[in-house]
């Protein structure tokens, strides 16, 4: 049994240019919301929230911030995955359940954004010890302000929600060991492998959507990640790498228009 407490909450997808990225993923078939300015005023970001609760998060840097957990990313001139969040009904539980677990979660941390309709929402998160872990982030203001409801939620390429998410890890028997004491379960199915060798892969499933753990490759020169359709070279670095989305056709979406997200989408 997981933790009951602990939902997917939202996939975030760094982009150069949120414009841009509004008009390519509306060109997808998403129907993309303008979010607003975060409240410490370095990033605004735009949400493509589906019907099973999970949102996209398209979010551009508005000035560098090296400080900021994704400042590094977008230093580099990276575009793509960056992170995920879970939704826990108490932040503040949640990291005092996960640091007596061993895990050094931070928090709660106060954070923000004003739509562009002017209403101000609330949220508090927590920041996990390790790339290969997500951040927590759960509302103070009612969760509907955040991620809209009705047929904001509904998309004319038929996508209604996230399937799974594949996360890149260097050791991939000590993130198994983080993510059970974070969901207080083991992963199922068992962690697969071929005879005589270490497992290369683990499953986690948080509500609806599964978690997908996959080993980089020795040698420091990537992993070959397959996230429902075609192969993706997939960077060393812990972290998300890809998504298959829960929709009525088997779709590869193209990358240049995902902003170098590696997206599938798959009937389910």
């Amino acid at each position: 049994m997981y933790d009951t407490d602990l939902s997917l909450d939202h996939v975030v997808i760094l982009v150069a240019d949120l414009d841009r990225a509004i008009a390519d993923y509306s060109a997808l078939g998403f129907n993309v919301q303008r979010g607003g300015t975060h409240a410490d005023g370095f990033t605004h970001n735009a949400l493509i929230g589906f019907a099973d609760g999970s949102y996209l998060e398209l979010i551009a840097f508005l000035r560098p911030r090296p400080d900021h957990r994704w400042g590094g990313f977008a230093a580099r001139g990276h575009s793509g995955f960056v992170d995920f969040a879970l939704l826990p009904s108490s932040v503040g539980e949640v990291v005092a359940r996960a640091r007596a677990a061993g895990l050094a979660y931070q928090g709660p941390i106060d954070g923000g954004r004003t739509r562009l309709d002017g209403e101000v929402l609330r949220w508090q998160t927590g920041t996990p010890p390790s790339a290969d872990l997500p951040f927590l982030c759960g509302d103070v203001t009612p969760r509907s302000l955040r991620v809209r409801e009705g047929e904001v939620r509904v998309h004319a390429n038929g996508v209604s929600g996230i399937a799974s998410i594949t996360v890149q890890v260097g050791d991939l028997q000590r993130s198994i060991a983080r993510y059970s004491a974070l969901l207080s379960a083991p992963p199922t199915p068992p962690a697969t492998c071929v005879a005589g060798a270490e497992p290369s892969q683990a499953a986690f499933k948080i509500g609806p959507t599964w978690l997908m753990l996959v080993a980089s490759r020795p040698g420091g020169h990537g992993s070959s990640v397959s996230t429902g359709g075609a192969e993706v070279s997939a960077p060393t670095n812990d972290g998300v790498v890809g998504m298959t989305l829960r929709g009525t056709a088997c779709v590869p979406l193209s990358r240049e228009r995902t902003h170098g997200a590696a997206i599938d989408i798959q009937i389910g």
